[in-house]
């Protein structure tokens, strides 16, 4: 199995972009996310569990998991968060192995949004953090999301702490400087990472 290393942040943290150049630099992202909306497509087991679990009110007229809708119940209800959790995290978990095992790259990112939060790190070999200062990420939520900042700051507060994050970090990449940092920063973890894969094999 290829080196696997873990990409987490909090929320409007950056994971997307520095994703999204490890991917230019040829490596392959597995994406948590993406994976969890694979999994929930119309007609999907999981989504029927989804619909039986938590309600009709969460699917829409085209047969189409409502993320907005649930997204905003299930963080205003942690009882239902965890039921959703307990639906979808599992499965998750099995196809990033699948993907991870499956890949011939020196090394695969694995973007995974609540890798310390859910002690996912097993999963892993390195985590890296997508670090931002919690008035940033904040304000990055509110103008992304188009949520109001009661909303947003209740999003964080069921994060992992910036401080949680960084203690698990093999690697940080500070994201509050210009995009061409963090691309260059980005640059640098993937000579490294290929550096460490050849040691590993």
């Amino acid at each position: 199995m290829p080196l696997r290393i873990g990409l987490t942040g909090g929320i409007a943290s950056g994971k997307s972009t520095v994703a999204d150049r490890f991917a230019e630099l040829g490596i392959e992202v597995i994406d948590a996310d993406r994976i969890a909306r694979e999994l929930v497509k119309p007609g999907a087991p999981l989504l029927e569990r989804i619909r039986r679990e938590l309600g009709e009110e969460f699917i829409d007229g085209e047969g189409k998991l409502d993320r907005r809708r649930l997204r905003e119940h299930v963080f205003a209800h942690p009882e239902a968060r965890a039921r959703l959790e307990a639906i979808l995290h599992p499965a998750i978990v099995r196809e990033m192995e699948a993907h991870a095992r499956k890949s011939t790259a020196p090394y695969v990112v694995l973007v995974i949004p609540l890798l310390v939060e859910k002690d996912l790190q097993d999963l892993v070999d390195r985590i890296l953090v997508v670090d931002l200062p919690e008035t940033e990420q904040l304000a990055r939520v509110c103008e992304r999301d188009r949520v109001d900042p009661e909303q947003a700051r209740r999003i964080l507060a069921s994060q992992a702490s910036r401080e949680q994050r960084l203690a698990a970090a093999d690697e940080v990449i500070d994201n509050a400087g210009s995009k061409d940092a963090l691309r260059q920063a980005v640059d640098e973890l993937h000579l490294k990472y290929l550096e460490l894969a050849g040691e590993s094999h």
